[in-house]
């Protein structure tokens, strides 16, 4: 047998061979670019610590002058060729301001057999058992000692032990060995039993800690009497009362846009239970007759399948404003729950004592979840001509003024009116979360994402685990180019909440890096959400899944011709080969965008990609250069995005690549540095 030993490392189902500089996931062999090798190679050599950018730069492009989206894209090639860890997260991970690191263990035994290792390993790894790291890592910290004592009785056995050694000593010496070997298994033995001793303790310890907060959905409440002057009710209250418990630290609920779905509808509760991710369910009724007011609920243990209670109340309709607290007192009363004083404060808190007020509002948020964005705004601004300190109705009043401004395109009035409603909403109350939120979205949308990202970073740092908060940051970044960043972030936000923005918002970052399937997969299934039935016909565009993305593009035209779906119409007359169609509905689209200035940056991005695909580049280019110069500016995006294909030879289009690079650079410099 050779004494050279040829090693090599493995990690997750790879094993990497730096000598051969092969990559092989089981017998296959993974393809891979020179550079992308020898950037996996450094991550695994690195031992699981951060390698930071510029030494990856030094080590991959020794000498070069190289821009920094080299790397990048070359991490982005990596992470395909990759895929994903078994528990769904990626192999490489970015560190913000600091690098990349490997996010799976790894172990570089040899290729040759390994018996120089001796019996110990074995030995270990057969007492350890199932006993866990923390027994092994004990019992690895005594292998120093084991090891001399094994060396020692040895050595002496060769020192003592001659050729004409007696029987009688050989036998002698073997005993000795063999006692020395029996201690040293009893010392793994008792360290090992110590360990499981300890990790046993700690166990106990965790499951005497706080439980988990509860997980409660509260579903639209039934109308038993229908009519158009009530049925709003049914959404609007089950939101005010979403609103009211969402302060309380030990109970997690459902936002409203999960639940909008179920609305007019029967529920199983099981099945509503297990795809809201929920162990707690609130279903009621209400019935409006002349002057009187009564809503029953029934609070659901959806995992016993017991019914924990059930609650009346009967009211005058102008005493609408009771019914949240009535209803969120009797949760926390049935839940026994424990409150704060902070906590107890902002519960027994109304956004307004004005009981007309509260139910234009309330009509103002049923109107919203429908996407009537214009009677939102109407209602909304009646609620606070009666209250104007209901700092709650500023806050969802700017909300539906964005929304007209983005996606009808009634241009920069709009945005400038949502922008001092946020302000007065948070003059009022500076702690509201939604306002923050809203406001930040904002920035992101009118080219002020240098604004937005401070503001969630430091509402995050006051609420680590507001779902929302991450998903808007992650959105944020998605629009600078930062798209690992932005991975990692709403990635947290579905960690602490598997159905965070759900129904309202596409995981685009998973889009721009390639992604397409597991982009398909993070959208929800619907066939009735504009939004969403427009997003998952890109993601077939991209996949090349032609028929099936003009199915997708024509039904979220049917449901809503907006911006985005006015886009995807006129990308399914070009897999139609009806170009005039394409062209003058994109021409359309684009005098809308000019007549209004209105219309968020990355939807005009996407303008420009129609444009590309239907061969006018003039025009695509043209908008190109509006969408970055309106706060768009995904570089890394650009480079690879393959509608964009037709552009790249364009000497404008290197101008406009040059535009964006520098802005995402001094962004990166500014929050990632």
């Amino acid at each position: 047998m050779s004494l050279e030993t040829k090693s090599f490392y493995e990690f997750g189902a790879f094993r990497l061979n730096p000598e051969e500089r092969r990559l092989l996931r089981g017998d296959r062999t993974v393809p891979l670019t020179p550079k992308a090798f020898e950037v996996l190679l450094a991550l695994v050599e690195s031992g699981g610590r951060v390698v930071g950018r510029n030494e990856l730069m030094k080590r991959i492009w020794p000498g070069a002058d190289m821009d920094e989206a080299n790397l990048a894209v070359t991490i982005s090639l990596l992470r395909k060729a990759l895929g994903e860890r078994p528990d769904g997260g990626l192999y490489i991970e970015t560190v913000p301001r600091q690098g990349y690191r490997l996010a799976a263990s790894v172990t570089a035994p040899s290729i040759e057999d390994k018996e120089a290792e001796g019996a110990h390993e074995d030995a270990i790894e057969k007492a350890a058992g199932s006993t866990g790291a923390v027994a092994r890592k004990i019992v690895e910290s005594e292998l120093p000692t084991f090891e001399r004592s094994e060396r020692d009785a040895e050595s002496e056995s060769k020192s003592i032990v001659k050729p004409a050694a007696s029987h009688k000593q050989r036998a002698s010496l073997a005993a000795r060995a063999a006692r020395s070997k029996k201690a040293v298994a009893a010392t793994i033995t008792i360290t090992i039993a110590a360990a499981v001793v300890a990790y046993l303790v700690l166990l106990k310890r965790a499951s005497t800690t706080a439980p988990a907060p509860r997980r409660l959905a509260i579903l639209p409440f039934q109308n038993l009497k229908p009519d158009d002057e009530t049925n709003f009710l049914g959404f609007s209250l089950a939101d005010a009362i979403i609103t009211k418990l969402g302060s309380v630290a030990s109970l997690v609920v459902r936002p409203s846009s999960y639940i909008e779905k179920y609305r007019d509808r029967e529920v199983d509760p099981k099945k509503a239970a297990a795809e809201l991710n929920v162990d707690l369910l609130m279903m009621g009724t209400f019935m409006k007759e002349g002057e009187s007011f009564r809503i029953s609920t029934q609070l659901i243990d959806v995992t016993k399948g017991e019914i924990l209670s059930r609650f009346s109340l009967d009211l005058k309709y102008r005493n609408l404003l009771a019914v949240q607290d009535e209803v969120a007192q009797n949760i926390i009363e049935q839940l026994q729950l424990k409150l704060s004083s902070e906590e107890h404060a902002r519960l027994v808190q109304r956004g307004t004592e004005d009981n007309l007020a509260y139910e234009y509002f309330l009509r103002g948020i049923d109107l919203y979840a429908r996407n009537d964005f214009l009677a939102a705004v109407r209602l909304l601004e009646k609620a606070i001509e009666i209250d104007s300190n209901f700092a709650l109705a500023w806050a969802h009043l700017g909300r539906a003024y964005n929304a007209v401004a983005s996606f009808k395109l009634l241009g920069r009035e709009y945005h400038t009116k949502a922008q001092a409603a946020y302000e007065q909403a948070l003059a009022l109350k500076p702690d509201q979360v939604e306002a923050t939120i809203f406001m930040a979205n904002l920035f992101t949308d009118t080219n002020r994402v240098e604004q937005s990202v401070p503001m969630l970073r430091r509402l995050i740092e006051a609420n680590p685990n507001n779902a929302e908060a991450h998903w808007e940051l992650g959105y944020a970044y998605r629009f600078a180019g930062m798209l690992d960043e932005s991975i990692e972030q709403c990635e947290r936000a579905r960690a602490l909440d598997p159905n965070v923005k759900i129904n309202s918002s596409a995981f685009n970052s998973y889009l721009y890096t390639g992604q397409y399937e597991k982009f398909l997969r993070s959208l929800p299934v619907t066939d009735d959400n504009a939004f969403i039935v427009f997003y998952r016909g890109l993601g077939n565009y991209y996949l090349r899944n032609w028929q099936q993305a003009a199915a997708d593009f024509d039904r979220a035209y049917e449901l809503d011709p907006q911006l985005y779906t006015q886009i995807g119409k006129a990308l399914s007359y070009t897999i139609k080969n009806q170009k005039v169609g394409a062209t003058e509905l994109l021409r359309d689209v684009e005098r809308a965008i000019e007549q209004s200035e209105g219309g968020e940056a990355e939807g005009i991005y996407k303008l420009a990609q129609a444009y590309a695909v239907t061969g006018e580049k003039r025009a695509a280019l043209r908008v190109l250069g509006r969408s970055i110069e309106r706060g768009f500016f995904c570089y890394l995006y650009f480079m690879s995005d393959p509608l964009l294909a037709s552009l790249r030879g364009e000497d404008e289009y290197a101008e406009l690549m040059e535009l964006a690079r520098k802005r995402h650079e001094e962004f990166k410099r500014v929050f990632f540095q």
